[in-house]
């Protein structure tokens, strides 16, 4: 019965036992990847009980690293810096002060190091040798490239991982990187949802770019320089932005996640239903590294919303302090967002409240709470038509110029009528209609 050698035996015991005494980075390992790494050490300690579950442990470790598409060591050391616990969360906030936990840090860093130094080739000999396989099984090997999004800090402290004799020499480098770039879901995610209580990133936002949006530039500079404000460290203003339907309101929101997402800037959408947790995700977000945006689409209120007054708490500010890196941009088809009613107005013979007009008039000013208005007029013919032949250009799109607007305008016509959306959807049509010919 095959077997492995004893010290291929007290390696595999060794690597178990630095990975139970992780203090504080015990997550590393909770992903798939670490799973499978950790059963299958577990597997090649007793080949000659079923050497199958070596194989399969094995076939696990190689399939989960192909779908992250990261070697052993490359996940290791990215699964480092993202990782969230009391020594990354005190360091991301400058308060890092305990000498426990960066003892602590430096051992799981040097526990840490003895387990990227089992390279797959490693792995796939002992199992060739506690299974008897002729030919030791496929390495999975992913060069390692420099993600063109990940940040120039981030990368320089990885290469100073790769290159150290001891990781535990490396905790001065982690503590700038966590302060600023932070950990955790901040790290791994640009955009987030609140959902059911908590936040969850967003493998896949929207792509939309900034340079396709086009028709509403004065808009987009003023939203874009408030934006800058707010990376920059300076006052930013909470901005609605009102107008016609499909003039691209949300699109410019959410082109600004991909235009400015490496340096920093997060996109948080929060619906309606969920407003009523806005105070509580605003102190989530105080004091992280990154720049948020809460995103509010499509917002009008009732009579009474408890929404209405969780926002207005955001707007105005209340005992606690505004957090820095916090801003809110509402988007709106009504420019009054609370509704108002001609029963609302107070009347001669009304004996309900002495100051009514005060509440009516609270009702209408309340888009006045926020700092910024952005006015979106409905797209007239040339602005439409700009849109048209901007996004054509964009996705290649060679027809003659009059027969592009003839089109588009009939488009128009039968559809939505002129707004940006309807510009996009007959060009998205135009595209796959052409493409069939």
């Amino acid at each position: 019965m095959p077997s492995l050698p004893p010290r291929a035996v007290s390696s595999i015991q060794f690597l178990q036992r630095q990975a139970a005494s992780l203090l504080l980075y015990q997550s590393v390992l909770s992903g798939d990847v670490g799973c499978a790494f950790l059963e299958l050490l577990q597997a090649l300690q007793h080949p000659e009980l079923d050497g199958l579950k070596c194989l399969e442990t094995y076939a696990s470790l190689f399939k989960a690293l192909a779908t992250e598409g990261q070697s052993w060591q490359e996940y290791l050391l990215n699964r480092i810096l993202r990782d969230d616990n009391p020594f990354t969360q005190q360091a991301q906030l400058g308060v890092l002060q305990n000498p426990a936990l960066i003892a602590a840090a430096q051992h799981d860093l040097q526990a840490l190091q003895s387990l990227y130094n089992c390279s797959g080739d490693q792995l796939s000999q002992w199992v060739q040798a506690a299974t008897g396989l002729t030919v030791a099984p496929v390495v999975w090997h992913q060069k390692a490239t420099d993600n063109a999004d990940q940040a120039l800090i981030e990368v320089r402290v990885l290469a100073a991982l790769r290159e150290l004799d001891n990781w535990g020499d490396a905790v001065e480098s982690l503590v700038s990187h966590y302060q600023q770039f932070g950990t955790g879901l901040f790290v791994e995610y640009q955009a987030f949802r609140w959902q059911s209580g908590q936040l969850v990133g967003i493998s896949h936002p929207d792509p939309v770019q900034l340079a396709e949006l086009v028709g509403y530039e004065l808009q987009q500079d003023t939203l874009v320089k408030n934006t800058e404000f707010l990376l920059a460290g300076y006052p930013a203003l909470h901005v609605l932005l009102y107008g016609s339907r499909g003039s691209g309101k949300s699109s410019l929101v959410k082109g600004l996640l991909n235009e400015y997402g490496v340096r920093g800037l997060r996109l948080v959408e929060v619906t309606k239903s969920e407003l009523n947790h806005l105070p509580q995700i605003v102190e989530q977000l105080r004091g992280v590294p990154q720049k948020f945006i809460i995103f509010v689409d499509d917002l009008s209120f009732e009579e009474d919303d408890d929404a209405f007054k969780a926002l207005k708490v955001v707007l105005e500010g209340n005992i606690t302090a505004r957090p820095q890196n916090v801003v809110v941009y509402a988007t709106s088809n009504r420019r009054h967002l609370v509704r108002e009613f001609f029963d609302d107005r107070p009347r001669p013979k009304d004996a309900e409240e002495i100051q009514s007009w005060d509440t009516v008039q609270e009702k209408l000013s309340f888009s006045d709470r926020f700092g910024l208005t952005l006015t979106f007029e409905p797209a007239d013919q040339k602005t439409y038509l700009a849109i048209v032949h901007h996004l054509a250009v964009h996705a290649g799109i060679k027809l003659v110029p009059e027969e592009l607007e003839y089109r588009a305008l009939q488009w128009a016509t039968r559809h939505n009528g002129r707004s940006g959306r309807t510009a996009r959807q007959f060009i998205d049509f135009l595209r796959g209609e052409l493409a069939f010919l």
